[in-house]
């Protein structure tokens, strides 16, 4: 079996509302359906049918459970995620989450990545893969020094 993306991740919320307005207004998923007595909430990824998110609400038991998911975009969305979240009052991290003002740049795949956290605290992140070869030895780098090591690797 090949499996070709992710079509569907779930997440548990405390607040199913302000998780919502979050997935909407700065993930910028459009909604496909919600169910007020079901608890629940599911936006497409990359258009309808193409991939799905669900939201749970979580209710009042005190255990939840943080997780990571990551959304497939453009380099230019990427490049420009750090201000537009801080904009709206993220913070956006490195893939070692230090607060940044870029992607990271993880060499193996190689992609472009910036990270946040949703209202929940679960780890989203923002990718892009890139054109160069994959490198199992550059590991991570910040944006700005995967692009000088480009240019010196050109430049010889």
């Amino acid at each position: 079996m090949v499996i070709d993306s992710l079509f569907e991740a779930h997440l548990t919320v405390a607040d199913l509302d302000r998780a919502m307005a979050f997935y909407r207004d700065v993930v910028g998923l459009p909604l496909a359906m919600h169910d007020s007595e079901l608890g629940a909430a599911f936006f497409w990824v990359g258009g309808s049918g193409e991939a799905m998110l669900g939201l749970w609400a979580a209710g009042p038991a005190p255990i939840s459970v943080s997780l990571h998911v990551a959304f497939k975009t453009s380099l230019e969305n990427v490049l420009r995620a750090a201000d537009r979240l801080r904009d709206l009052g993220i913070t956006p991290l490195s893939f070692f989450s230090e607060e940044t003002v870029e992607p990271s740049v993880i060499g193996w795949m190689p992609a472009a990545a910036l990270y946040f956290r949703d209202p929940d605290g679960h780890l989203l992140e923002y990718l892009a893969m890139l054109d160069d070869q994959p490198d199992p030895n550059r590991s991570v780098w910040s944006w700005s020094e995967w692009q000088m090591a480009a240019k010196a690797a050109t430049a010889d």
